[in-house]
């Protein structure tokens, strides 16, 4: 800096000096606020709504709301073909020990209990010569078949392999 006769700083060297001071002094304040905010903790993530889950304006649903669809039917015919008509035979109406799958007996048997449960009979118990190894899908599937056969409506969603769905849906042998 240039200095006067005084032997101090002239005054266009003190207005420079301050300006600079003003640009870092500026400088310090926007790095300190970026800093602070890199260690300020984030905002918590918002939630995710939950599905929406339809429910039933007027109780349960029943196996003529729709349940099953024919694609999971056709499905479901395959597995028990594989798996349950050695028993149960081709046209679902029993043999020997087992019981129908179809019919008045079966109805009498079955007619007021939730989905969930038939579906959980079949999961734990069948087929007989290896009970449990079907798979949950594969279970809803055979429902789904048995349901066919059983002349209810297919719908446009297929049946869900969970049990806690299946309980929603009450198995009514005659059309309310």
């Amino acid at each position: 800096m240039r200095q006067g006769s005084s032997g101090r700083p002239s005054s266009g060297d003190r207005a420079r000096a301050r300006a600079w001071a003003t640009v870092a002094g500026s400088a310090a304040i926007v790095f300190l606020a970026a800093v602070l905010r890199a260690q300020a903790p984030s905002p918590p993530p918002k939630a995710e709504e939950p599905p929406k889950v339809e429910e039933p304006a007027a109780g349960p649903r029943t196996v003529w709301d729709g349940v099953y669809t024919e694609e999971q039917a056709r499905r479901g015919e395959g597995f028990y073909r594989q798996s349950c008509a050695q028993c149960h035979g081709e046209a679902l109406l029993g043999r020997e020990m087992a019981t129908p799958l179809t019919g008045p007996v079966f109805n009498s048997n079955w007619s007021g209990v939730m989905l969930g449960d038939l579906a959980e009979r079949i999961r734990l118990t069948m087929p007989q010569t290896s009970p449990g190894s079907l798979s949950r899908q594969q279970n809803a599937d055979i429902v789904a078949y048995i349901l066919s056969v059983g002349k209810f409506p297919a719908g446009k969603t297929e049946l869900a392999r969970q049990t806690e769905i299946q309980n929603t849906i009450r198995y009514v042998a005659t059309k309310p």
